[in-house]
C-alpha cells in the first residue's frame, strides 16, 4: 500500500513539474515576438559575401528597429553607424565610407552642391510623422503672442538649414509676412530652448526633444509644422551600391526588413519602447507615448519615390533660394534615382 501511495505521489510530482515546465515554455513563447520575414523580391544570387555600410541620424529608423524585431539575421553583413545628422551621413557617403544612409529632406540639397554631386542619390522614402516640429513661444511671452502675425518685429530663433527654417519661412508667408519682418536668429536646438524659456527670444522654430522640453517648461504652440512638412525621410545610396546587383539586392532586402520592423513595433509598442529606451537612455513610457502618437498621425513605412515627394523637395529648394540660403537653382528631380521603385512597390503597406 505504501509503495502504491509513494508511486502515486511521484506521478503527481512529475505531472506538476511537467506542467510547470510547460507553463515556462509557453511563457517563453509568449515573450518571443520576433517578426517573420519573407522577401517580396527574392534574389537568386549569393549575398553572403556582401557587406552594407549603413549610416543614419537615428537608429530607430534603421538598425535598432530591425534588431528589436528580430530581423537582423540578414544573409549579408550590415555595419551600422550612428552619425548624428543626415549631413554627416552624406559626408561619409561622399568620402566613400557608406553604401547607404537615412536622413531628412534638407541635407541632400546642400550635399548635391559638393564635388561629384555628393556621390549619392535618393532611392527611397521612409514615411514618418510630423509631430513636434513647431513654432513656439515661451512662458513669458505666451500672453501676448497668439499668432504668427504677432511675431512681426520680434526675435524668432530657428535652426538654420533645417526643416525648422523651411516651415518658419512658410508660416511667415502664410501670415502675410516676409523673412525680414522678424528678427530671425539662427540657433542650435539647445540654445533656442534656453532662449525661448528665459524670454530672450519671442519665438522659436525647432523640432524633437527641444519642443517637448520647452512645453514641459511652459512654452506653448503658436503654429505646428505638421501640415507644412511632408513627413518624408530619405534613404540615400552611393551610385556604386545602386549599380552593384548584389548590393542593390541586399539594400532592397534591408529596406523591406525596416518596413516589416515598423509594423512589428506597432504591434508590440511596449517591447519596442523598452528596447529603444534602453538604447537611448530615455524613459520607456515617454518613448512609447511619443511612438504611439506619431504612428497615429502617420504610420512609419518604406515607400517608393513619387511625384509628390519630388515636388516637396523642389518647394524646399525654391524656399531656400528665396531666402538666399542657396546661390543657384537646383532641379530636385536630379537628386533621385528611381531604380528601386518597382521593388519597393512590392512591400506591404500596413
Amino acid at each position: 500500500m505504501k509503495n502504491r501511495v509513494w508511486l502515486l505521489l511521484c506521478m503527481v510530482m512529475v505531472t506538476l513539474f511537467a506542467a510547470g515546465c510547460s507553463d515556462q515554455d509557453m511563457g517563453s513563447a509568449k515573450k518571443t515576438s520576433a517578426a517573420t520575414f519573407t522577401s517580396s523580391n527574392p534574389y537568386k544570387g549569393e549575398l553572403s559575401g556582401v557587406t552594407l555600410n549603413v549610416g543614419s541620424s537615428s537608429s530607430d529608423l534603421a538598425q535598432a528597429i530591425v534588431k528589436a524585431a528580430g530581423l537582423d539575421n540578414t544573409p549579408y553583413t550590415v555595419n551600422y553607424h550612428n552619425l548624428r545628422g543626415g549631413n554627416l551621413v552624406l559626408e561619409a557617403m561622399a568620402a566613400g565610407q557608406l553604401d547607404a544612409g537615412c536622413g531628412s529632406q534638407i541635407p541632400p540639397i546642400f550635399a548635391s552642391l559638393s564635388q561629384n554631386g555628393g556621390n549619392f542619390k535618393i532611392i527611397a522614402i521612409r514615411k514618418g510623422n510630423t509631430l513636434d516640429q513647431e513654432l513656439i513661444t515661451g512662458p513669458k511671452t505666451k500672453d501676448t503672442i497668439k499668432t504668427v502675425a504677432d511675431l512681426k518685429g520680434k526675435k524668432v530663433g530657428y535652426v538654420k538649414n533645417t526643416t525648422a527654417q523651411y516651415f518658419l519661412y512658410k508660416m511667415l508667408e502664410e501670415a502675410g509676412l516676409t523673412w525680414n519682418d522678424v528678427d530671425a536668429l539662427p540657433m542650435s536646438t539647445s540654445d533656442g530652448l534656453s532662449a525661448v524659456i528665459t524670454g530672450d527670444i519671442d519665438g522659436l522654430a525647432s523640432y524633437g526633444n527641444s519642443i517637448i522640453s520647452a512645453k514641459d517648461k511652459g512654452a506653448v504652440t503658436v503654429k505646428s509644422g505638421a501640415d507644412i512638412l511632408s513627413g518624408d525621410y530619405y534613404w540615400y545610396a552611393a551610385p556604386a551600391t545602386i549599380n552593384d546587383p548584389a548590393k542593390h539586392a541586399a539594400l532592397v532586402d534591408y529596406l523591406e526588413r525596416i518596413n516589416e520592423a515598423d509594423e512589428w513595433a506597432r504591434q508590440h509598442p511596449d517591447e519596442w519602447a523598452a528596447y529603444y529606451a534602453k538604447e537611448t537612455n530615455q524613459d520607456k513610457d515617454a518613448v512609447k507615448k511619443q511612438f504611439v502618437e506619431g504612428e497615429q498621425q502617420r504610420k512609419g513605412r518604406i515607400a517608393p519615390i513619387d511625384a509628390a515627394t519630388i515636388a516637396s523637395e523642389q518647394d524646399i529648394i525654391d524656399s531656400f533660394l528665396s531666402l538666399g540660403v542657396l546661390s543657384k537653382p537646383i532641379q530636385a528631380a536630379h537628386l533621385f534615382d528611381r531604380s528601386f521603385d518597382q521593388e519597393i512597390a512590392k512591400f506591404k503597406v500596413y
